[in-house]
């Protein structure tokens, strides 16, 4: 059971309006994985001032592969836009 699923929305916000890369999303979610979190949450968004769908396939990546929950949260209606392809196409992917 998940007891601690960490929302790392607020690193993307910070990152997208400073601008750049900086600071890593995926590195602040290792961190909090490796301090004992059991899992991360995201909220993606169509216009992208949260998470972005890259951020969204990177940590997929991350959770699968240390075996924890990728909690992805989102409205399913929402239609694609831009690099967004909505939330159910990118779950899937």
């Amino acid at each position: 059971m998940t007891r601690l699923s960490v929302n790392v929305n607020k690193i993307a916000v910070l990152r997208n309006s400073r601008g750049g890369r900086d600071p890593d999303v995926l590195r602040a979610a290792t961190a909090c994985l490796e301090a004992g979190a059991h899992g991360i949450t995201v909220h993606p968004r169509p216009d992208a001032r949260h998470i972005r769908a890259d951020d969204v396939r990177a940590l997929a990546g991350l959770t699968t592969g240390r075996g924890v929950e990728f909690n992805v949260e989102g409205n399913p209606f929402a239609p694609a836009r831009g690099d967004y392809p909505g939330l159910l196409a990118l779950c899937e992917q």
